[in-house]
């Protein structure tokens, strides 16, 4: 069984006049952003152990709030994946079905449309858009991720729809 949370990066900034991957989150990327991981862990037991991220500063900026505000005793290690700058999805479905087998639970923090493609094309519910800051998990019966076929949606948090 493989489990894979992926989180949409924060609402982010375009009027700092810089490139695409130098966007920082606005204030309400990072407050959304908190309030999805501080729901996310008060209902999930799920652990933030194998961490990958876009390198572009508003999904590095998403994936530090929720190592940090996780409140986890171990050392948390992000690895930076130049493939999960990716807008389409073919990507990022290609690096998951790279992923070392020993992972079972995995969160990675990315980009709309990868993100959107990848949740409709291998999870059994259709999510129109997932938001900004938005988190699915997704859980697969397979034991390697080479063999990545349809999973099921467990958990959807968005936004607007928490407190």
């Amino acid at each position: 069984m493989k489990k894979i949370v992926v989180v949409r990066h924060g609402k982010s900034s375009w009027e700092h006049g810089v490139g695409d991957r130098f966007r920082p989150l606005k204030p309400v990327g990072i407050t959304n952003t908190i309030k999805v991981c501080r729901n996310f862990k008060n209902m999930s037991d799920i652990s933030l152990k194998s961490v990958f991220s876009s390198p572009a500063k508003r999904a590095l900026d998403t994936c530090d709030i929720f190592v940090n505000n996780f409140f986890v005793e171990e050392q948390i290690s992000v690895k930076i994946i130049e493939d999960l700058y990716d807008f389409e999805g073919d990507k990022l479905t290609e690096f998951i079905k790279n992923l070392a087998n020993d992972l079972d639970v995995v969160f990675i923090f990315g980009h709309n449309h990868a993100i959107n493609h990848f949740v409709n094309f291998y999870g059994n519910e259709y999510i129109e858009n997932v938001p900004t800051s938005g988190l699915v998990v997704l859980e697969f019966n397979i034991e390697n991720w080479s063999d990545l076929a349809s999973g099921y949606l467990k958990l959807k948090l968005f936004p607007k729809a928490l407190k």
